[in-house]
């Protein structure tokens, strides 16, 4: 049986976000605790930090920045979402996200059926959040979209077909999308257990290497880097 990395491997052209873009304009951005620029920022506005964006995209000739599978953060130290006292912090980011404006349109990455949605409305949580149910050969697996705009699970039904690069939603702004700058979490899931509309898309360093298994680097689809 081939696994789902090796399935990944020969598909291609496959985008998540606005497909008129080429990869070509997309840039790195790092967001990990090392980034002593985060320092001179106030990462909890997220009027600032989509500015910090702005600028780094003119800067790279861009329209999307990209990053964030496997990288330990220190955004998230503002919620007691991701750590109270009762716990271990969580930290480490495992999807990638993708910086671009809200009202971007939102694709499907392969076809597949709404497996379920939610809108996840803790402070630094998804906001509005779609999961789809895949299957490739006699593997199944899920991907997750994350800070969408509430109309985009308005009109979503359990059990939809989305094809291959279609509209699947569009991305929020901060005032729905969990306080950030504008971006898509994009995520994959092997198993789901009886998670639904949700997934910890931000993991402990304890529970890292399970994660790292059940949710590999979206790269390996996208193939942006």
């Amino acid at each position: 049986m081939k696994s789902l990395e090796t399935l990944f491997s020969d598909l291609k052209d496959i985008k998540v976000v606005d497909s008129s873009i080429p990869y070509s304009q997309y840039t790195p951005l790092d967001l990990s605790a090392s980034n002593m620029e985060l320092n001179q920022l106030n990462i909890s506005d997220p009027t600032e930090f989509e500015i910090y964006i702005e600028n780094l995209l003119t800067k790279n000739k861009a329209a999307v920045a990209y990053g964030g599978y496997n990288e330990v953060r220190s955004l998230y130290k503002r919620s007691t979402h991701f750590n109270d006292s009762n716990t271990e912090e969580r930290n480490i980011h495992i999807g990638l996200d993708l910086w671009i404006k809200a009202g971007t349109p939102v694709l499907a990455a392969l076809d597949g059926k709404v497996h379920s949605f939610q809108n996840n409305n803790n402070l630094g949580d998804y906001g509005p959040t779609i999961i789809l149910e895949h299957q490739l050969e006699n593997q199944i697996f899920y991907t997750l979209y994350g800070h969408l705009a509430l109309e985009s699970i308005a009109f979503i039904n359990v059990g939809d077909f989305f094809a291959k690069g279609q509209q699947l939603a569009l991305l929020g702004n901060s005032s729905v999308n969990g306080d950030y700058a504008p971006h898509l979490h994009f995520q994959i899931i092997k198993n789901i257990n009886a998670n639904l509309g949700d997934y910890p898309g931000v993991c402990s360093k304890s529970k890292l290497a399970y994660y790292l298994e059940n949710c590999p680097n979206p790269n390996l689809l996208l193939k942006i880097y």
